[in-house]
Parts: C-alpha cells; sequence; structure tokens
C-alpha cells in the first residue's frame, strides 16, 4: 500500500510527465512549421495562412487538454492561458478566409507578442529553474522581438517575412524541446529529493 508520501511523488511526477508532454508536442510542431516553410519557400497567402491557422490551434488544444488532465497540476493556470490564446487566433485565422497578406502578418506579429509575454510568465508559474527558467524568458523576449519587427517592417518582402516566420517558430521549436528533456530531469530531481528526506526523517 502506497503511503501519503509515495502518492504525492507519483502525482507530481506524473503531472510534470503532462506538462513535458505539452511542450514537446507544441515543440515538434512549431519546427515541423518551420521545416515546411524552408522547403516550400514559394508557399502561397492562402497555403500560409492555413499553416498558420493550424500550427496555433493544434498547440492550443495540446495545451488545453494538459491542462484539463493536470489536476492539482504546478504551470496548470499557464497552460490554459498559452492554449485558449493559440486556439483564439487558430479561430480567428480560420474565420478570416480573405485575409490579406499585410492583416496576416500583423496578426502573426500579435501573437507573437502576446505569446511573448506568456512565455515569460511560464518562467515564474512553471516549475522551472535556473537553465530552463533562463531559456524560457529567452524565448520570450524572442518571441517579442520578432512580434515588433513584423510590427515595424511588414512589407520587407515574402522571402524576408518567410524566413522571419521560419526562424521564429524554429526557436521556439528547439526552446520547447529542449524545455520538455529539462522536464524530464526536474521529474528525476523531485524524485531523488523526495527519496532523501524520506531517508533523512527515518535516520533521526
Amino acid at each position: 500500500m502506497e503511503s501519503a508520501l509515495d502518492q504525492a511523488v507519483n502525482t507530481a511526477s506524473t503531472n510534470l510527465t503532462k506538462l513535458r508532454w505539452a511542450l514537446g508536442l507544441n515543440g515538434a510542431l512549431s519546427v515541423g512549421v518551420a521545416l515546411v516553410i524552408v522547403f516550400w519557400p514559394g508557399i502561397s497567402l492562402e497555403a500560409l495562412t492555413l499553416l498558420f491557422g493550424a500550427y496555433t490551434l493544434a498547440t492550443g488544444i495540446v495545451q488545453l487538454v494538459a491542462a484539463i488532465g493536470g489536476d492539482g497540476m504546478e504551470g496548470r493556470g499557464w497552460l490554459a492561458v498559452s492554449g485558449l490564446l493559440g486556439v483564439a487566433v487558430g479561430v480567428i485565422v480560420f474565420a478570416w478566409p480573405n485575409i490579406s497578406a499585410l492583416a496576416l502578418l500583423y496578426v502573426i506579429g500579435a501573437y507573437a507578442i502576446v505569446f511573448g509575454v506568456i512565455a515569460i510568465g511560464g518562467a515564474f508559474w512553471l516549475p522551472f529553474d535556473g537553465t530552463d527558467a533562463a531559456l524560457i524568458v529567452l524565448t520570450g523576449l524572442v518571441s517579442i522581438a520578432f512580434g515588433i519587427v513584423m510590427f515595424a517592417k511588414p512589407g520587407d518582402g515574402a522571402l524576408v517575412t518567410l524566413a522571419l516566420i521560419a526562424t521564429f517558430a524554429l526557436a521556439v521549436g528547439i526552446a520547447e524541446l529542449v524545455l520538455a528533456i529539462g522536464g524530464k530531469r526536474l521529474v528525476e530531481r523531485d524524485l531523488r529529493r523526495g527519496y532523501q528526506r524520506v531517508s533523512h526523517a527515518s535516520s533521526t
């Protein structure tokens, strides 16, 4: 029969694993979007719109599912807010089929800025510390900078714009994949700490 401590450790491990998987899936989706743009430089506006809408909608759903299934999970609120942002932007893009190139760039820029702010908040809301926390802050700053560039120079040419979007998606994707791996290390660290506490209590 499991003790209360064992149950707490197992619950923490399960919740952190869900968070790790959510970040990992989103990271894989972001990298996938970047690769599509890189290998399809002549992508049409319609295809780019569908790609971006599907990307934000998919990442939003992944985060919402993780938040709903993570009862008692630290950072659950962050996942919910981030997920709602993705779903909302995805719905807006799909509901606006005749969106112009300029309007789409503004939508992407706004999404990047809001995403960056939420990402920086994740450094405080999510169970990250040290290098992982610094990485998520850096990701947020890069995202905000990207969004500002999109608003400041939206007409610098299709190839430049696609390169910026691909770079942004790739940077975010790699960061989330690294955080996902870091989450696994965090689970292992917490389990070791729990074991050390139990061992210390038993010896005193």
